[in-house]
């Protein structure tokens, strides 16, 4: 059973709303600055894990951790909470917009199309450092 693992440190960037601007009299969709850096660190990583392999075929699952850093302005008391998990992440980035972005960094890489994800599993959660780890297999 073929499958790739990497992991992209920094803090998780959720997709971001497409833009809109005119060129001349047509209004033009395009991706924010951010989402489009993230999604090509993605990529560079997901590059990296696949080495030489061709994209994965036929029906695929993703396991998705997302870890978020505990903010500075935490107390010491909240950061442990945090940290051992007592305090759950449960607020912005929506953690299925950060799997969109990751989804769609791994694009033409890891897989030919993102339709043949057929079950995902995620989780959000507090950390040291800000990363996601992602395991993509055959289903």
């Amino acid at each position: 059973m073929m499958q790739i693992t990497f992991a992209v440190y920094g803090e998780p960037v959720p997709k971001g709303r497409p833009r809109f601007s005119r060129r001349g009299k047509f209004p033009v969709a395009y991706t924010p600055e951010k989402t489009k850096n993230y999604e090509s660190e993605v990529a560079m990583m997901a590059k990296a894990a696949m080495g030489a392999t061709e994209p994965l075929e036929g029906a695929l699952e993703a396991f998705i951790y997302v870890t978020f850093p505990v903010p500075a302005s935490y107390s010491k008391k909240r950061t442990e909470a945090c940290l051992s998990d007592s305090e759950k992440h449960t607020k912005r980035p929506d953690l299925d917009n950060v799997i969109k972005s990751v989804i769609d960094g791994m694009d033409k890489i890891v897989f030919l199309n993102d339709s043949q994800i057929t079950s995902i599993h995620s989780t959000k959660v507090y950390g040291e450092v800000g990363k996601v780890e992602v395991l993509v297999r055959e289903a």
